[in-house]
């Protein structure tokens, strides 16, 4: 179609051009027109291919990158669902810990209290014990000053079998 109109504007671009004989005005405007219209086919002519060309190539890159960055922008999304599920998880386990670690120091309270608990009883059952032997200690000492105080002393006389009696009772 479009061969047949440039053959046709060919054939009567002389015609059209040659016309001006008879008229007696000095406007040029069909002639011009006639030669852009004649100009615009010829180009069109050999340069619709080319054209047609560059622009189908410009839009398959357009529409390539196009698909790239798509394809970006899902791997994105996907990466930071990933981030979000290991975040979620994160979190859960954090919690895990967290309620184990209150586990542990209610067990390890618990032990070091009745450690605590058991020590004291040691060490209050030790002190009462060397309170004793202490109290021993003292009343054999205060004892022992008495009965040579006694046995020094002049004033006192003890027999030996009266001695050996008092020294049978606080033994006994």
């Amino acid at each position: 179609m479009v061969k047949k109109l440039l053959l046709l504007t060919l054939v009567l671009s002389p015609l059209a051009l040659f016309a001006s004989e008879g008229a007696e005005t000095d406007y040029d405007i069909v002639q011009r027109t006639v030669n852009f219209v004649i100009f615009a086919g010829i180009l069109w002519y050999l340069l619709a291919d080319k054209i047609k060309a560059f622009f189908a190539g410009r839009s398959l890159d357009i529409q390539a990158e196009l698909d790239k960055v798509q394809d970006t922008l899902k791997a994105s999304s996907q990466k930071v669902e990933d981030a979000q599920a290991k975040l979620d998880e994160a979190k859960k386990l954090a919690a895990e810990v967290v309620e184990g670690a209150k586990a542990d120091v209610d067990v390890v309270k618990a032990k070091v209290s009745e450690s605590v608990d058991s020590e004291i009883a040691h060490l209050s059952k030790n002190f009462d014990d060397k309170i004793a032997v202490e109290m021993r200690k003292a009343k054999k000492e205060v004892v022992e000053q008495v009965l040579e105080e006694l046995l020094k002393s002049d004033n006192i006389a003890l027999s030996e079998e009266e001695l050996a009696n008092i020294v049978l009772k606080k033994v006994a």
